[in-house]
């Protein structure tokens, strides 16, 4: 019986000691903007330099007001992307081809002239129909 006693008191004196060091946790709601701070990297803050640089350009700043977006709220987008994000935009801007509006316009006429030349559409004067 004096083992058991001693035993139990051993545990005991244990487990209040071990109680005692448990450290208390609180949890709490972080907002968006937290995250968004604590996640910024430096290729990430690079990736957007690179974004708000060619925002900043007069040709392209002209071409926002003309589509009647503010630049500086372009801007603020732009401060507010991801990093991954960022990277995708930053290499789009990278590897896009200079003048790709023209492509498209190209791209857009040659649709239509063929549909008018195999006779789906009449839009062109100057084509005559397959059909």
């Amino acid at each position: 019986m004096n083992f058991v006693k001693r035993l139990f008191s051993a545990f005991l004196a244990a487990s209040i000691l071990f109680t005692s060091s448990i450290q208390t946790v609180q949890a709490a709601m972080i907002s968006t903007e937290q995250v968004a701070e604590s996640s910024i990297t430096s290729q990430g803050n690079q990736d957007r330099t690179l974004i708000v640089a060619a925002l900043s350009r007069e040709d392209v700043q002209a071409a926002l007001v003309a589509r009647g977006i503010d630049p500086a709220q372009a801007q603020d987008r732009v401060a507010a992307l991801t990093d991954e994000e960022a990277s995708v935009v930053a290499s789009q801007l990278d590897t896009a081809p200079a003048g790709g509006i023209i492509g498209a316009i190209v791209l857009i006429f040659l649709v239509l002239l063929l549909t008018d030349i195999l006779g789906f559409t009449k839009i062109f004067p100057f084509t005559r129909s397959v059909r």
